[in-house]
């Protein structure tokens, strides 16, 4: 695979009008075959239109002829990239979902302090029943499939299965942390079109204090292994970062981003420290106003400043849930979760399920988590709500996360989820 060029400025804004050109080229076909009606034809540009607006702040990627946009929007202009955008062509309904992260196993050899599967305890769901709810979510407009373990390459077997399963509607992205992996193994993959990218995680500065956050001493020579292959592979490395607010403060995140760079990211997600899994106490270091306008300052200066034309686009998790843009997208306004053990969450950040795939209908439990968030509000549940899910699992006794469904819908029949989305309300009137 080519190697990835960033866009910014000018060369942002003629690719946005190829991306324009090309999208209404598509939609206009679609109204000449019928699958649009003509009333709906404009509308169905606007709404596109506005969400691209929302994308001002992004640092584009673009690897040979294909273009990012946004993490989790499928490469333009493939065909997973035109399902995504589907999502804006339902009217009178509440519009599908368009992301899901899946585990396909919760074994790993590695201990991370910060992991939201810490207490994801139990038998991995038999592959034939996930195969099973992949093609149906593809049938349900999803476009981009987030797959993890655990350690996904520690059965390889089953992503294969997985990855064999979902077809080029979707876009495919692995996490890992590189153990397991292998150049045939990914030679296999890469069979698959349309996996497009794997992400690898770096949470510090140095080898010794990732071995220590992974609670293994060679977990950095596994993930420099695993991101040397992918580039000889010819698959994109991304990386993930979670990082607390004296990280931004000290220097930390600049090495990072250092060290990103120097390994070819083309991406790097930056996650927003969250009160689930092993930080389920909620004992961690909150970001004041302070903090975040710091975040921002930073994450804006990678992404725009010509000094750092060449460091990965960073896509900050923080900027996206503010009010004026995203909020929280959890429960299937626009992704979702389901873990190892086949238990469906709104996100892998709320700790608590609305079923299992293995013994419950999935259309019944899928579709109730969805009237659960009918409506996407600004209010970040996994952080105003965490200590309630962290008092209800220690009521219970229990040491396994989630939440089963019925102590789940004592949290969630009387939450109040703040003022509706504006992004999501401005959206369906246009």
């Amino acid at each position: 695979m080519e190697q990835a060029i960033f866009l910014t400025g000018t060369q942002k804004q003629l690719e946005n009008i190829r991306i324009k050109l090309r999208v209404l080229a598509h939609y206009k076909l679609q109204l000449f075959r019928g699958k649009i009606k003509l009333r709906h034809f404009l509308r169905i540009l606007k709404r596109l239109l506005y969400f691209l607006s929302k994308m001002k702040e992004n640092k584009y990627v673009k690897i040979g002829r294909l273009t990012k946009v946004n993490l989790y929007v499928p490469f333009f202009p493939t065909k997973a990239f035109f399902t995504a955008t589907d999502k804006v062509t339902v009217f009178g309904e509440k519009m599908p979902a368009v992301s899901v992260l899946l585990s396909v196993t919760s074994a790993c050899r590695f201990n991370c302090q910060h992991c939201y599967q810490k207490y994801d305890k139990g038998k991995d769901v038999d592959i034939q029943v996930l195969e099973d709810v992949v093609r149906r979510l593809q049938n349900k407009g999803i476009a981009f499939f987030n797959i993890e373990g655990g350690e996904p390459f520690l059965v390889f077997d089953r992503l294969a299965r997985i990855c064999d399963a979902i077809d080029d509607r979707s876009e495919i992205l692995i996490n890992s942390t590189g153990y397991g992996m292998t150049p045939e193994r990914l030679q296999r993959l890469r069979k698959n079109k349309n996996v497009m990218g794997v992400m690898f995680s770096l949470h510090t500065d140095s080898p010794e204090k990732l071995n220590a956050f992974m609670g293994s001493d060679d977990a950095w020579l596994s993930m420099a292994s695993g991101v040397r292959m992918c580039h000889e592979g010819g698959i994109p490395v991304m990386f993930n970062t979670c990082l607390l607010p004296q990280g931004f403060r000290d220097g930390t995140f600049e090495r990072i981003l250092d060290w990103q760079k120097d390994f070819g990211a083309c991406l790097v997600q930056l996650i927003k420290p969250k009160n689930a899994g092993g930080w389920l106490h909620g004992n961690i270091e909150q970001f004041t106003p302070e903090d975040v306008a710091l975040v921002k300052e930073k994450v804006n200066r990678y992404n725009h400043a010509k000094t750092y034309r060449k460091y990965p686009f960073v896509y900050c998790m923080l900027m996206e849930e503010e009010p004026g843009m995203f909020g929280c997208t959890a429960g299937g306004t626009d992704r979702f979760y389901i873990n190892a053990k086949g238990d469906l969450q709104p996100c892998e950040f709320l700790n608590f399920s609305f079923g299992n795939i293995v013994t419950d209908d999935f259309d019944t439990i899928y579709n109730r988590m969805r009237s659960v968030f009918e409506k996407p509000g600004q209010c970040l549940l996994c952080e105003k709500y965490s200590s309630d899910i962290f008092w209800t699992y220690e009521q219970s006794g229990s040491t396994v996360l989630p939440l089963a469904p019925k102590q789940a819908e004592t949290i969630y029949k009387y939450w109040d989820r703040g003022e509706p989305t504006a992004f999501y309300e401005k959206l369906e009137r246009l």
